[in-house]
């Protein structure tokens, strides 16, 4: 599956991607947690994953170029544009992967190769028990 397209990669994720994933956190916890764990986000470092085990980390499925998202993000790196960093939460409650931001990213990175190591930022997220 891996060919030699070389793909690029901004040092930080842009600053419309942090509501982007508060607006999908918020579907999964409430709004202050949500809004807490992006501002978390923000802080950490950018730190390196394969593509093919935050796939099996998060059990999403693999989207294909009919997405039109995941196209656009595929034309992106045959251009040679660079892409943003995915943003991560380690989920321990529910044992899994939670992709806030950069879900049609990593498809199209995953379809050039699924070994590509992928920037993110990702965080450690326990839920509090009331």
């Amino acid at each position: 599956m891996a060919n030699k397209t070389e793909i690029k990669w901004l040092p930080e994720p842009e600053e419309k991607d942090y509501p982007a994933a508060k607006s999908y956190l918020e579907l999964i916890y409430d709004n202050k947690e949500a809004g807490s764990i992006v501002n978390k986000l923000k802080k950490a470092s950018v730190v390196f994953f394969k593509a093919k085990d935050m796939f099996r980390a998060s059990e999403l499925s693999l989207l294909g170029i009919s997405n039109s998202h995941v196209k656009k993000d595929q034309d992106k790196i045959k251009r040679g544009k660079p892409l943003s960093p995915v943003l991560l939460v380690r989920d321990e409650g529910l044992r899994k992967l939670i992709i806030a931001d950069g879900y049609h990213r990593m498809c199209a990175v995953y379809s050039f190769n699924e070994d590509e190591l992928i920037p993110c930022k990702i965080i450690s997220y326990k839920e509090k028990l009331y």
